[in-house]
């Protein structure tokens, strides 16, 4: 009774080690696209903040910049020379 021969490659040293590399490798990849997910999330919440925070500014340069253009009330009581002050 002899052992049959055995094929040259390495299988069965290998063969107790392809369970947990599978595993692992499906871990690592849930992992990445779960990080992924979180970053994509975030970079829209920043994008809405940061849209939020440029109207505000927008709207405190319209005030500051066209304010002066608003006439005033001494402007729209002169009704002589049709508003125009010597």
């Amino acid at each position: 009774m002899s052992n049959p021969p055995h094929s040259v490659s390495h299988f069965p040293r290998f063969r107790k080690l392809w369970k947990p590399t599978v595993a692992t490798g499906a871990g690592g990849m849930s992992l990445v696209i779960s990080f992924e997910e979180i970053i994509a999330f975030a970079a829209d919440f920043i994008g809405v903040i940061l849209l939020t925070i440029l109207g505000g500014l927008i709207c405190l340069f319209d005030n500051f910049v066209f304010k002066s253009r608003i006439p005033r009330r001494e402007d729209l009581q002169d009704t002589t020379n049709n508003g125009v002050k010597k």
